[in-house]
């Protein structure tokens, strides 16, 4: 499988040169930030409110999985979520743990696509530069406050042990981002790798 890089909503994402990766890497976008690589792959979104704001994002051609059952005219893919456990699950197959967010979501997902070395993109994991890189969102959707990222890096930063026993690498390109158990890197790094994954 090729590199999978998530993109998260975090302010930082919009200042990364996605488009470096664009044919090299796979491409997992959470909620708006499919604006940032419309081409990605895989478009994520937990919230049934969220869809039906966007109608579904018709103009968006990859895989569309959400969290929670929508009007079955969207045709989405539906991800099995399990609210009573933290963790990053491996099976049941199709299976994914709670993590109280999107980006737990979307990693959780990349794992049981396969992958074993994965770059996140905009997850910062506070909101004191910002709620998200696109302003708070509108529409009535709720936006998150300090409590709720906070819980985010906890919980994120607590799967550490738990990957390095599954064999996964996982790269933070977030320079602003307040998770600790992940090593940091350079966007252009991470493409660097996405190019050398790509010729074996």
């Amino acid at each position: 499988m090729r590199l999978p890089v998530i993109v998260a909503s975090g302010p930082s994402a919009a200042s990364v040169p996605l488009e470096k990766a664009r044919g090299k890497a796979r491409f997992i976008a959470i909620n708006d930030s499919w604006r940032l690589a419309p081409w990605a792959d895989a478009l994520y979104a937990h919230d049934k409110q969220w869809w039906d704001v966007w109608s579904g994002v018709p103009s968006f051609n990859g895989l569309k999985i959400s969290g929670q059952k929508t009007d079955p005219a969207l045709c989405l893919k539906l991800a099995r979520i399990n609210k009573y456990c933290n963790e990053i699950l491996v099976e049941p197959d199709g299976t994914i743990g709670w993590g109280c967010n999107g980006g737990f979501h979307a990693l959780n997902l990349a794992i049981q696509f396969g992958a074993r070395r994965i770059v996140l993109v905009g997850y910062d994991c506070r909101i004191d530069r910002g709620i998200n890189w696109h302003g708070g969102h509108k529409h009535g959707l709720p936006n998150k406050g300090i409590l709720c990222v906070t819980i985010w890096r906890k919980v994120l930063d607590a799967q550490a042990p738990l990957l390095e026993r599954l064999g996964v690498e996982v790269l933070n390109a977030s320079p602003v981002s307040t998770l600790t158990a992940y090593p940091k890197v350079d966007f252009a790094q991470a493409v660097r790798g996405c190019q050398a994954l790509a010729q074996q």
